[in-house]
């Protein structure tokens, strides 16, 4: 809810000379990481959006995943006095002296993804992680008819999203599925670490009858070729196939849903990450505010103890309305 302030029609262009020491209306950016399908298609689309918008953004750094260099790089972009900086924090215990820092300049943080625990934020620009586990869970335990064995390839437990996820998914099979055995399988978000874990259960477990990968970036392809390098990849409504349920709706699961060779993905919205992170930096620019409650492009903004989360859609994709022009899995390249 957009309490003042408005962005209707608003493009920022070259800012206007500022007094020293004053932040200016330019805009800071770093993008966290490029090694995997859905944050390569964030990327992209944000220099896009930047170029479309023709925003006054400062030299886009890249901090790949590294706590020190990301607090170098938005250090480096602080001394520029822009009005906001988007980052997307990997270790999420680690942000307090970056946005100390940026809240002593008045420079605000717009944090996409993640869920910073400490120093201030004017907006966290994510999907409820709690949901994907939970629309995760419904999907396989109604394709299970209730009954089976599931793996749940965990992200990171240190990560609010990879615990987010986990976290609901075994809560809603606790209480929604009781006949359905969950094995959770730490991944750190790490392919290697996944499909090693896997095959060890699929050993153990020969009557495994379901997956879900909680980052299909990450996971989509290697556990496919897993499967398949152990005779078990059958397509969907075959005797003997795993259902699978991924998490990203990059293009790949897309396609893989097509084909049967997975059964659903939970589509977490890198274009509209992208789109509301460089939204509420211009917004920041301009001094708006913002308060708790639903959003005029289908999301709800929530409290949190640090600032504000917009929590946007992300929907579950099956077989039914995978061809969705909507999806920014179906307009993205590559992944």
């Amino acid at each position: 809810m957009l309490l003042t302030g408005s962005l209707a029609g608003c493009r920022q262009t070259a800012a206007a000379p500022t007094p020293a020491g004053s932040p200016s209306m330019s805009i800071g950016i770093d993008i966290p990481r490029t090694d995997t399908a859905f944050w390569q298609v964030y990327a992209r689309e944000l220099r896009q959006e930047v170029s479309a918008e023709h925003l006054d953004v400062l030299p886009i750094t890249e901090s790949q995943g590294d706590d020190t260099k990301l607090a170098a790089n938005v250090k480096a972009l602080a001394e520029h006095r822009p009005r906001a900086i988007v980052l997307a924090p990997q270790n999420t215990t680690t942000t307090e002296s970056v946005l100390d820092g940026l809240l002593a300049k008045h420079i605000d943080a717009i944090s996409v993804d993640t869920v910073p625990e400490n120093g201030q934020v004017y907006m966290v620009v994510r999907a409820d992680n709690r949901a994907m586990g939970t629309k995760a869970c419904e999907f396989l335990g109604k394709q299970l008819h209730g009954t089976g064995k599931v793996a749940d390839l965990q992200g990171a437990q240190d990560s609010i999203n990879g615990y987010d996820r986990s976290q609901a998914f075994g809560y809603c099979m606790r209480t929604e599925f009781p006949g359905i055995q969950v094995l959770p399988l730490a991944t750190d978000w790490k392919a290697e670490m996944a499909t090693t874990k896997l095959q060890s259960t699929l050993a153990s477990d020969p009557d495994l009858a379901g997956l879900y990968l909680e980052s299909g970036g990450a996971f989509l392809q290697p556990v496919l070729a897993l499967l398949q390098h152990e005779a078990v990849l059958q397509p969907a409504g075959r005797p003997g196939h795993i259902a699978i349920v991924a998490n990203d709706g990059t293009p790949a699961e897309l396609d893989a849903i097509r084909t049967g060779q997975i059964d659903a993905t939970v589509s977490q919205p890198a274009d509209l990450y992208a789109k509301y992170a460089l939204y509420y930096a211009r917004a920041a620019a301009t001094g708006a505010a913002f308060a708790p409650g639903p959003t005029d492009h289908g999301s709800t903004i929530i409290a949190l103890p640090n600032g504000l989360e917009d929590q946007l859609p992300s929907p579950l994709v099956t077989k039914n309305n995978v061809a969705d022009p909507a999806l920014w899995g179906n307009h993205a390249t590559g992944g």
